[in-house]
């Protein structure tokens, strides 16, 4: 890993980072020194990103609190070594995986919101429960987001948001979502290093909200307070020109769904060679 960051984004994003997340030059070279030095001395079985941006990555999100950092570190390589039905195999061009990046479970829109956040689409009930496994859905899922953050550095300053369009889901989609499995992912959601700043639940049917309980159960508090249900519109929309699909007169879900799967099949290289990075075995 390169030990030193090189700044290149705008100034007005490291203005945000310094007032929002308490970053300077000072403060954040002082912190990734820390790091590397207790990566090095203290973690011989972490084999974590060489772009040393992913350790920036985690201090933002926690705020530059370097122990907490530390925790979601080594939390977030346990979780890619231990879940390898989510961050092994990854090839896009496998027949599963090609078979959701043409439903289009995880669509990003290509502009941020009036805040820069990045807002995701994820299309909870695209998929057919008789054909497709959840945690296929969910590995196409950290496939786009893992990209994301592989090619805009900014999410990790502003943030970001999910709106999860729940038309159409039916029981069988729900019964995919054993609490075993919900823990796994709100686990994985709160120690990812995106600074996720909303969820919000639209399309969302009354009968879904015994699964969305189970969800809100494993949550922290903060990331409690950022959920939000509601059975139309979608509050972002007010924020971001959406697809048509949800109100808005943006790219749709087609065009959203053929970019991303070519973005993804371009990129099939690096998600071979990120495979690497996780909790070795002692």
């Amino acid at each position: 890993m390169k030990h030193s960051y090189v700044c290149c984004l705008s100034e007005s994003c490291y203005e945000h980072a310094a007032r929002v997340l308490g970053e300077t030059t000072v403060r954040r070279n002082e912190a990734l020194a820390e790091i590397i030095q207790w990566l090095q001395n203290e973690q011989p079985n972490l084999r974590i990103h060489n772009d040393v941006r992913y350790v920036v990555y985690f201090l933002r999100t926690a705020k530059y609190d370097v122990e907490k950092a530390k925790q979601k570190i080594l939390m977030y390589y346990k979780i890619r070594s231990s879940r390898v039905e989510w961050f092994q195999n990854r090839d896009p061009f496998l027949a599963e995986i090609q078979e959701l990046l043409d439903i289009g479970v995880f669509l990003p829109l290509k502009q941020k919101d009036i805040h820069n956040r990045q807002v995701v689409i994820i299309r909870t009930a695209a998929h057919n429960p008789k054909y497709h496994t959840q945690d296929n859905v969910f590995k196409v899922d950290k496939m786009i987001l893992d990209l994301l953050l592989h090619l805009d550095e900014t999410i990790s300053i502003y943030g970001i948001v999910a709106i999860f369009d729940m038309k159409n889901v039916t029981l069988s989609h729900a019964l995919q979502l054993p609490p075993s499995l919900v823990k796994r992912t709100v686990e994985s959601w709160e120690n990812y290093p995106c600074r996720p700043q909303l969820l919000e639940f639209v399309n969302a049917p009354i009968h879904v909200n015994f699964v969305l309980n189970v969800f809100r159960s494993f949550m922290s508090t903060k990331m409690k307070s950022r959920v939000k249900v509601s059975k139309r519109g979608t509050h972002i929309g007010t924020l971001v020109n959406l697809p048509p699909e949800l109100g808005g007169t943006g790219d749709s879900y087609h065009d959203l769904t053929v970019y991303w799967k070519k973005q993804v099949q371009e990129q099939a290289f690096w998600f071979a060679e990120t495979e690497q990075y996780r909790m070795q075995s002692t």
